[in-house]
């Protein structure tokens, strides 16, 4: 309800949404610089991921490597880059969450994933 029964001040509107549309893009680019991690295991397999779930990095120990058994390397590296994902998607809800639903209500919003 808007007091007095006037009608919003749309410049007002206007300068508060730009706001937020600058404050999601600093976080969308914080994001694409910040490292997570993902292993799986127990350390022997460990994936580095933006935030924003680009690869980066990959660390296989010696000792998960199996000439006879490639299979279970490829499923722990799956698991290593699943894992920093969900790190990634955990973050990118701590950044974004607060700006997108003050755009909206968190969902509709094209590129963000919730």
């Amino acid at each position: 309800m808007i007091p007095g029964g006037g009608q919003p001040n749309m410049q007002q509107l206007l300068q508060q949404a730009q706001k937020m549309q600058q404050d999601l893009a600093k976080a969308q680019e914080e994001l694409a610089n910040t490292e997570v991690d993902g292993q799986s295991g127990g350390g022997l397999v460990k994936a580095t991921v933006t935030g924003a779930g680009e690869l980066r990095g990959l660390v296989i120990d010696p000792k998960a490597v199996d000439p006879e058994d490639t299979e279970t390397l490829a499923d722990l590296i799956v698991a290593a880059v699943q894992a920093a994902n969900e790190n990634a998607q955990n973050l990118q809800q701590q950044k974004l969450g607060p700006l997108a639903q003050g755009l909206g209500g968190g969902s509709g919003i094209p590129g963000l994933p919730f």
